[in-house]
């Protein structure tokens, strides 16, 4: 093994560089990114400088923690972003501010409500079928209604 890794030299940190960067392809999130970066760098810099295999794996450990931290706030900046869609896959959350007809009362502060073909739990004030109602929020899966 140890005549192997010098024969490899800054090659290995460039195929690893890409294995990496395949890897990043069929892994969800962004992680293998940064290692393939660290990789890259070991290996451009192997090729300009004269290092033992122990000082490379050393440096590739130092940089990848160094691009996984500086990529972290990149990263999440990206993921939290506003959209023109804040409630994308969060259906529950579009009837917040709308009003509707009850088709059932509410009892005991529970009770169900019909919003265009789907039927949504509901919390609120006992209230008898036919009183509008305006959606004032949401509780788990769950409306949070007000009379009006």
């Amino acid at each position: 093994m140890r005549d192997l890794i010098p024969q490899i030299g800054n090659w290995f940190w460039l195929i690893a560089a890409c294995v990496l960067l395949i890897l990043e392809l069929m892994a969800p999130g962004v992680f293998f990114i940064w290692l393939a970066f660290a990789a890259a760098t070991v290996g451009v810099i192997a090729y300009v400088v004269q290092m033992s295999w122990q000082v490379e794996a050393v440096l590739f450990a130092a940089l990848s923690l160094t691009y996984a931290y500086l990529g972290a706030p990149w990263y999440s900046r990206g993921r939290t972003s506003g959209t023109d869609q804040p409630n994308l896959n969060q259906r529950i959350h579009e009837h917040v501010g709308k009003s509707f007809m009850l088709v059932e009362p509410i009892v005991g502060g529970h009770g169900k409500l019909d919003i265009g073909g789907t039927r949504w739990d509901i919390l609120g004030p006992d209230m008898a079928a036919g009183t509008m109602v305006k959606v004032s929020g949401v509780e788990g899966q769950k409306l949070r209604v007000i009379g009006g």
